[in-house]
């Protein structure tokens, strides 16, 4: 009957949201592969230099053998410059930009989710002794402190790639939580709730068939601060619902673990659509 044909389309629809999800993440796995390739290329030149500064720290001048332990302090200098100029470059590809200031490197974190540009934020950093975070206006919730703690000091480059996946994914989940909102507010029982972190969503909507109405209740947990995709979904009915709405909900629960939340809600209205 209605329910056998809505169960039809919405199982075409979950089919084809799968595939557009899986499409974007081999293109998302590309970039990534693309900036692993960079970085490497980063540590070959970064080797290539350590080497001539050796060379050039065992002929000294003019002809004269020196500590290739020692080499010239201009030498170890313009080796930082280059360094330093090279991560960046590596780093614009991330989404990730930065400047040498006179006390140290400003960055730039961009975030965006689907192709869709979000916010930016920015982290000032004081290259002294030991490296500090001068200034930054990353949101209090995201874990700054733990995250420098484990690699400020020892890799610069894993503390800012770890950091923009933290802010990437919270961003990613605040754009759903956004858009589940602003273009399904009709469908959306209540209000939606959601914490600062946006890692924990629960809101209640409706699902129509004919002249019917049927509530849903759902709750998002995203346990993977670095996902913007949840790790535990718990969908529910009410419990006197004919057997075919639970299995409606289990459709939707699995939905919702692997597809955007805006996305799949437009499958679901597609579906209805068609059964109307």
């Amino acid at each position: 009957g209605v329910f056998a044909h809505l169960e039809m389309l919405e199982a075409r629809a979950h089919e084809a949201a799968v595939k557009q999800e899986e499409t974007e993440q081999r293109e998302e796995k590309l970039a990534r592969l693309k900036a692993r390739v960079q970085e490497l290329r980063l540590q070959r030149d970064e080797l290539r230099a350590k080497v001539d500064l050796q060379q050039k720290g065992q002929l000294g001048k003019e002809g004269v053998v020196s500590d290739p332990a020692q080499p010239s302090a201009q030498a170890v200098l313009e080796w930082k410059i280059k360094s330093v100029k090279a991560m960046l470059q590596v780093f614009y590809l991330t989404g990730i930009s930065g400047k040498l200031t006179k006390r140290g490197v400003c960055f730039c974190i961009s975030t965006a989710y689907e192709g869709t540009y979000l916010d930016s934020y920015h982290l000032d950093l004081l290259t002294k002794a030991e490296v500090q975070i001068h200034r930054h206006s990353v949101p209090i919730f995201i874990p700054l402190e733990q995250i420098a703690k484990k690699y400020l000091q020892t890799d610069i480059r894993r503390f800012l790639s770890v950091l923009s996946d933290h802010l990437n994914a919270y961003a990613g989940r605040r754009y759903q939580a956004d858009q589940l909102q602003g273009r399904f507010s009709d469908r959306i029982e209540g209000t939606l709730q959601r914490n600062s972190l946006c890692n924990l969503l629960v809101f209640n909507y409706n699902v129509s068939s004919k002249s019917k109405t049927f509530p849903f209740n759902a709750r998002l947990l995203y346990g993977d601060l670095c996902c913007s995709l949840p790790t535990e979904v718990t969908v529910s009915c009410t419990p006197d619902a004919p057997a075919s709405l639970a299995e409606m909900a289990a459709a939707h629960s699995d939905l919702f673990r692997r597809v955007a939340l805006h996305k799949a809600f437009c499958s679901f209205s597609s579906a209805e659509e068609s059964v109307d």
